[in-house]
This record gives C-alpha cells, structure tokens and sequence, in this order.
C-alpha cells in the first residue's frame, strides 16, 4: 500500500468511528456520557482534518510532513474523573443502549487500531511514523471505552485491572 492509499484509507476509518461517536452521542442519555462521546467524535474528527491535509500535501510535493498531530481529549486524569462520575450516575438497566454503542465504538476503534499498526509494520518513514501515533492515540480511545463498558456490564475489571473477587 503507498502513503497516498493508507492515508485515504485512514480517512475511511476515521470517518467511520467519527459517525458511531457522533450517533452515540445524539443517543446518550447521559449527561456524562454524552460529553465523552461528544469529545471523542471531536478527536475523530480532527483526524479526519488532519489526514486530509496530510493528503493534499503529499498530492502537491510528494512528501508527507507528520508534525502537529494532537489528540482533542483531556488528561487521562481528567477523563478518569469523568468516567467516575459514571458510577454514581449510571447503571446497567438504564443504559443499555450506551453499552450497545459503546461495544459498536470499542470493535471500529480496534479495527482501526489494526489498521495503524498494519501501516506502522509496513510503511517507510516517515509515513511509519504518523501512523505510530494515530496508533497511539486510538489505543487510547479503546482504554476509555473499554473502561466505561467495563463499568456498566459489571464485570469486575477497570481499565484491565480486576476490582474484585467473589472467592
């Protein structure tokens, strides 16, 4: 695959997890939840942005200039005292179809994220080294949305870390 490809291809990914952030967060029912949504469809959406710059340069020079890729989310801190305020607010029963949307969102984030590490295995630099931090960034957007599904499916893990034990 050229860089030209993989960075249309980027786009079709983004686009795609941009849309399910975007319909879950015009299905939230939850105040908190809809923010997360809302700041993740941002995030996606400034990588779309981005891409598409990258392509129109890479179009006009042939080169590719990987500088200023960002990530629109706040602080792991800051999202974990958001993802807090889930505990009090929500609860199983009430919020199935925030659950349905967030498993929609954790499958296209890691396809995504199969995608850039596909692309981070095969590209040259510097292409290697864009897709390395979209990488970054969507693995970062599954640890979110695995950690609120976690939450409301109880299943007793937070961010991978098993909160309890039954035995």
């Amino acid at each position: 695959m050229t860089p030209e490809e993989a960075i249309k291809t980027a786009i079709e990914y983004e686009t795609r997890i941009r849309d399910v952030y975007r319909e879950a967060a015009e299905t939230a029912t939850n105040a908190t939840g809809k923010r997360i949504f809302e700041a993740l469809q941002q995030d996606e959406q400034n990588h779309i942005a981005y891409l598409k710059d990258r392509l129109e340069k890479w179009q006009a020079a042939g080169q590719l200039d990987i500088e200023g890729l960002q990530s629109a989310l706040p602080s792991k801190v800051e999202i974990n005292q958001e993802v807090d305020k889930l505990k009090t607010e929500m609860n199983r029963d009430d919020h199935k179809l925030e659950m349905q949307m967030m498993s929609k969102a954790l499958q296209v984030e890691i396809e995504t994220s199969r995608f850039y590490a596909k692309m981070v295995d095969t590209l040259p630099d510097p292409s290697r080294q864009m897709f390395a931090r979209f990488l970054e960034i969507e693995e970062g957007h599954i640890n979110i949305v695995q950690a609120e599904l976690d939450y409301l499916t109880k299943t007793g893990y937070w961010f991978d870390i098993k909160e309890f034990d039954m035995e």
